[in-house]
């Protein structure tokens, strides 16, 4: 299977479909059925303690496995989430960016499958998983 988008392409398309989020996250590496997409962390996502918040964490899953999904069937914005799991193994860092190493696990017609483990960067463990069920719209809206 091969990209049917670059780098380039998705920060393009989140920056036009998804102004609200667009500026906390960056693409480090893509690759076919794979995705590291960075949290860039700041006050916005901090919890009471000083650590990033569950809902930052899991908002960083989400687009990260959108976007791998994204870069294999092209834009479609209409791919929606239908089932999430997620396990908060380890207190992320404070302060620091987190990485999603993402890799789809199935990539069919109408539905995909991908899995991320969530990294405080500079930290070998991780500190969350996610896996993710995503509804694919057809290419063409039927007639």
């Amino acid at each position: 299977m091969q990209l049917r988008m670059t780098i380039d392409e998705l920060a393009e398309f989140i920056d036009r479909e998804f102004p609200q989020v667009a500026d906390q996250f960056a693409i480090d590496r893509l690759a076919p059925m794979e995705i590291e997409l960075r949290l860039k962390v700041d006050q916005r996502h901090l919890r009471p303690g000083g650590t990033v918040s569950g809902p930052s964490m899991f908002t960083l899953a989400d687009c990260a496995i959108y976007l791998a999904i994204l870069g294999m069937i092209g834009p479609r914005a209409l791919a929606v989430t239908t089932n999430a799991s997620f396990d908060f193994m380890r207190k992320p860092a404070a302060n620091t960016d987190l990485v999603a190493k993402t890799r789809l696990l199935k990539l069919g017609r109408s539905l995909a499958v991908g899995d991320a483990l969530l990294y405080s960067v500079g930290q070998e463990a991780p500190v969350a998983r996610a896996s993710m069920t995503y509804a694919i719209p057809p290419e063409k809206a039927p007639e």
